[in-house]
């Protein structure tokens, strides 16, 4: 199945559906074998005059394309799937981006032996740096998580994971970006409050992002002996250090993932 250009129809493409929209168009997947569905004709207008690509209402999808990238909300998936659902062919491949919601969800909604990915990725698809975590459901194949593999490997890295760690997942790199993008928002703050210019912080910040996030990629070396190469007797980073453990960063860390793993739990247990 891989290897095959098949017609993807992006149903829903809101902002994750426009990153898989891009990222396919980028990578040369030719145009004419994509498709969109959108609710608002503001917005189909808008697809069409950014990327080129025919919107059409979600039935034609569903008959025109091989592969349907569901990309609604949570809350908005049951209604979707009670409107197409009948019609999906149980050869099509369903591929849903949709968070929080397992692929026993659209098994049950889909006609029986209908194989469903359900796939994790996250907006840094925006610059092809995204982390896209990829799940087989009970009727897909390994083909069809080949498929899956090749349509976002050019937004980033991928892997595959057992469905029951896609919670994990999603409060892990799926809301990542934000806790990067609040962390160095602080920093900024910290910069400007110590004397520096807003943008000589904003510099100075964003870059050793760049370089750690580099560092801890290309040397295979755990992030602990990294910072501790950092971390001299008696120097400036363990006094910081050791302020970031008394007001416990880490401890909130912690909370935080986890409560974003729940709530993903409770998307999913809201929109069944």
């Amino acid at each position: 199945m891989a290897g095959t250009v098949h017609t993807v129809a992006v149903i829903g493409a809101g902002k994750i559906g426009e990153l898989m929209l891009s990222g396919l168009l980028r990578s040369g997947w030719p145009v004419d074998r994509l498709l969109a569905t959108a609710r608002r004709p503001a917005r189909a207008e808008e697809l069409t005059a950014r990327y080129g690509v025919r919107v059409v209402d979600n039935l034609t999808a569903v008959d025109e394309a091989e592969v349907l990238a569901v990309s609604v909300k949570p809350q908005d998936a049951a209604t979707l799937l009670d409107e197409i659902g009948p019609k999906v062919p149980a050869d099509k491949l369903v591929i849903s981006l949709c968070a929080g919601l397992p692929t026993s969800f659209f098994n049950r909604r889909l006609p029986e032996g209908t194989p469903v990915v359900r796939v994790m990725t996250n907006t840094p698809a925006l610059v092809d740096e995204a982390m896209t975590a990829i799940s087989a459901g009970a009727h897909a194949t390994g083909a069809h998580l080949a498929l899956a593999e090749e349509m976002f490997k050019p937004l980033g890295s991928t892997v595959r994971v057992p469905e029951s760690q896609q919670d994990a997942v999603t409060a892990l790199s799926g809301s990542g970006p934000a806790y990067f993008y609040l962390l160095v928002e602080a920093m900024i703050d910290a910069g400007i409050l110590l004397g520096l210019p807003r943008q000589v912080a904003h510099e100075l910040i964003v870059q050793t992002a760049i370089g750690s996030a580099v560092m801890l990629r290309d040397s295979g070396e755990h992030p602990v002996k990294l910072r501790e190469a950092v971390t001299s007797p008696a120097g400036t980073t363990i006094s910081a250090v050791r302020e970031l453990e008394k007001h416990g960063v880490r401890a909130a860390l912690l909370a935080a993932l986890e409560a974003a793993r729940d709530r993903a739990r409770e998307l999913a247990a809201q929109a069944d």
